[in-house]
């Protein structure tokens, strides 16, 4: 709980390392502690007590300090007693002066400290003096009488820039400059735009900055099999709009994002562009960063696990094996990606990775066997990571076959190598596919 206990008599009654974790805690918050050891506990002895902690674990001792506390009105915990706590004690995440309390309202103290310690190695000590920091920009943008709407801006403009970053590597006076011009009073905050890979499907396989990211940003532009999980990690004042390209439906036209990514940026958003897979492969990141860049608007790439890696992986089938494969070659079925192409990939690699092969997967592989032919172990993934994965594999004789008779769907990852025989008919993926028949 949060309470001022500065000067206050607190007791913990008990021995231990338990007593001497809670002892430290109360005098870190600036109470008068005072220990009894179980042996040493009287009736009487909390009198004058604010707060009393009871860790000696003896059921006898439990009950005489939970009457005397309720009798004399002092707030008592005795430890994993819940019916005989007048409050919790959460788990802390100090990072003063952000202070984050996890409670399980008794029911599981490990569960606390273990998520606490995940808290822990999630938010750096940097978070201390970056709340400060925060704290100082906050009380200068009130009294020049900035708006609220504004001041919110500027704090997420602050979250999202290098200023943690500078704060993390101790260089204070840096971190402080760009602080004071993202809240400067000359006008309009930059906005910016995060190039953000939304992996394979998985939400589980989001970057740690990626969610960051999503958290605050003002807009998301996202793919259009980008997963309603993984959108749930937008911050609940988002704005989400679908910029997908479906084959043979009407879709956004490249030319019309960039525009848009430059227009929300310029109105001084934080924007995130989520794209399937990673950005740059195969993704038109590349393209997007340019008309960023040329339009002067700060952008900041966040890479994906792109699919040409997570649906192999998700299969059971490493690209590379020891005196199996030694090279690796990812293309795309789409954007004219066949023929000579095809033909000189899957010569020059010992295992050929080719993304979104469903729509034209009886042609590719056609193709590939005039060069490998048609008993070269081969495997499609579809919906890699996803609870509705499907794998099948074959030769590239059959493998279009088998795809068809398994109802294979959309998006696919086509591998083929020795790899696929090697280890796919040996080793369990790492998603059950026992539940898809």
């Amino acid at each position: 709980m949060f309470v001022d206990l500065a000067g206050q008599r607190c007791v913990v009654v008990g021995d231990g390392k338990l007593a001497a974790d809670k002892q430290a805690g109360l005098r870190e918050a600036g109470a008068d502690v005072c220990v009894i050891p179980s042996r040493e506990y009287r009736p009487g002895v909390l009198a004058g007590a604010r707060l009393v902690i009871d860790t000696s674990d003896d059921p006898e001792i439990n009950r005489q300090t939970w009457a005397e506390a309720e009798a004399a009105g002092i707030m008592i915990n005795v430890v994993d007693r819940p019916a005989q706590c007048r409050f919790i004690a959460p788990a802390i995440v100090n990072r003063e002066p952000l202070l984050i309390a996890i409670s399980t309202s008794g029911e599981s103290p490990f569960l606390a400290s273990t998520l606490r310690a995940r808290l822990e190695r999630w938010l750096g000590r940097e978070w201390g003096p970056f709340t400060a920091l925060v704290g100082r920009v906050r009380r200068d943008l009130r009294e020049r009488g900035v708006p609220i709407a504004e001041q919110t801006r500027v704090y997420r403009r602050l979250l999202t820039s290098e200023v943690r970053d500078l704060i993390r590597a101790g260089e204070t006076a840096a971190a402080q400059r760009v602080a004071a011009t993202l809240s400067r009073p000359s006008g309009r905050v930059p906005g910016r735009v995060a190039l953000v890979g939304a992996g394979p499907g998985d939400p589980g396989l989001l970057t740690v900055r990626a969610r960051e990211m999503l958290a605050d940003a003002d807009y998301v532009l996202h793919d259009a099999l980008v997963s309603p999980e993984t959108l749930a990690f937008c911050g609940p004042s988002a704005q989400l709009e679908d910029v997908g390209k479906r084959a043979g439906r009407a879709s956004a036209r490249q030319e019309a994002i960039n525009d848009r990514l430059i227009e929300l940026a310029r109105q001084g958003h934080l924007v995130v562009r989520l794209k399937g897979g990673d950005p740059f492969v195969f993704g038109r990141g590349g393209e997007e960063m340019r008309a960023l860049v040329e339009a002067g608007i700060d952008v900041v790439a966040v890479p994906g696990v792109s699919a040409a890696i997570a649906a192999p992986a998700a299969a059971g089938i490493p690209l590379t094996m020891r005196g199996v494969s030694s090279s690796l070659a990812v293309t795309t079925g789409e954007g004219g990606a066949a023929g000579d192409h095809i033909a000189r990939l899957a010569a020059a690699a010992d295992t050929l990775v080719v993304l979104m092969a469903h729509a034209r997967l009886p042609q590719l592989t056609s193709e590939i066997a005039a060069v490998l032919g048609p008993g070269r172990p081969a495997a499609v993934v579809s919906s890699a990571s996803m609870p509705e994965q499907k794998v099948v594999t074959g030769t590239l004789g059959d493998l279009a076959a088998r795809s068809a008779d398994a109802e294979l769907g959309s998006p696919a990852t086509l591998i083929v190598g020795d790899v696929v025989a090697q280890v796919a008919s040996r080793h369990r993926p790492m998603v059950d596919l026992a539940r898809f028949g």
